[in-house]
């Protein structure tokens, strides 16, 4: 129910409300007892109430300070353990255990998804899984595919450390209040040791490129990389320098990142 806590605008609160989106999502994520597992933005407990059943224990990530002392009032802590802080900056690593990986999940603020997704990227070695409801434009940039119009940096950057999989859309009247968009469902797994693609010798070279090239995205290879990749860089890769952006796959990026000697110590 959520009479009683008023969405936040500024947290970028739609509470899920809809059972059968409730429970799709709930199957989707196939709790396990010994799961470790950790909501982000537990809300009301539309989906806490399921899985707080189903699992030995569970962690929440909240920001909202009225409804952690909800949350608090609802679940015991030796059932659930309420982390009253921001996602953005909370370290997730220290919750994992190296018999029990994390399992992520949580209906995200559409304001900060971005951001907090690249901060979870930091903790793929950590995470079995990540199950998320976002706005599905940015689901659809996820898993986009080189030379594609939704194909950028939040695609390479997610698919060069998970498998992306969108599953299933849920509708604006799923939540309260509904939101503009249309909503839908991705589960991500990082690769850990079956990656499809090279490891980037320097992550943050790696990224940097990817950063720069695609706040120039309409300009060919050459231009948006001239400040970072020379000439010669691109003749060893084997990469014409005439191509966009957008048309690289993840190799490709690492393969270029990997081919500099000098690497960026910050992106």
């Amino acid at each position: 129910m959520t009479e009683s806590h008023q969405p936040r605008k500024r947290f970028g609160q739609h509470f899920l409300v809809d059972n059968h989106a409730i429970k799709k999502i709930i199957h989707a994520l196939h709790p396990q007892q010994m799961d470790n597992l950790v909501e982000i933005g537990a809300g009301t407990g539309a989906l806490t109430n399921h899985i707080v059943e189903q699992v030995e224990h569970l962690h929440i990530v909240e920001i909202d300070n009225d409804l952690v002392i909800r949350l608090k009032g609802m679940y015991p802590p030796s059932k659930v353990s309420i982390h009253h802080q921001d996602a953005l900056t909370f370290d997730f690593g220290d919750l994992f255990h190296p018999n029990a990986p994390l399992r992520v999940f949580g209906n995200l603020p559409y304001n900060i998804s971005t951001p907090l997704l690249f901060h979870l990227l930091q903790y793929a070695t950590k995470i079995h899984d990540m199950l998320f409801m976002l706005q599905k434009e940015v689901i659809v940039r996820m898993c986009a595919k080189p030379g594609t119009s939704d194909y950028g940096r939040l695609s390479i950057m997610i698919q060069y450390a998970c498998q992306t999989q969108m599953l299933f859309d849920i509708p604006p009247q799923a939540f309260a209040p509904p939101p503009k968009v249309m909503s839908s469902l991705i589960i991500l797994k990082p690769y850990g040791d079956k990656r499809p693609h090279p490891l980037a010798n320097h992550y943050e070279t790696f990224a940097h490129i990817v950063n720069v090239a695609f706040q120039h995205r309409r300009k060919t290879l050459k231009n948006a990389l001239q400040t970072c990749v020379s000439a010669e860089v691109f003749e060893k890769v084997g990469i014409d320098a005439i191509r966009r952006p957008e048309t690289l796959s993840v190799s490709e990026y690492v393969m270029l990142s990997n081919a500099i000697e000098r690497p960026f110590l910050d992106t």
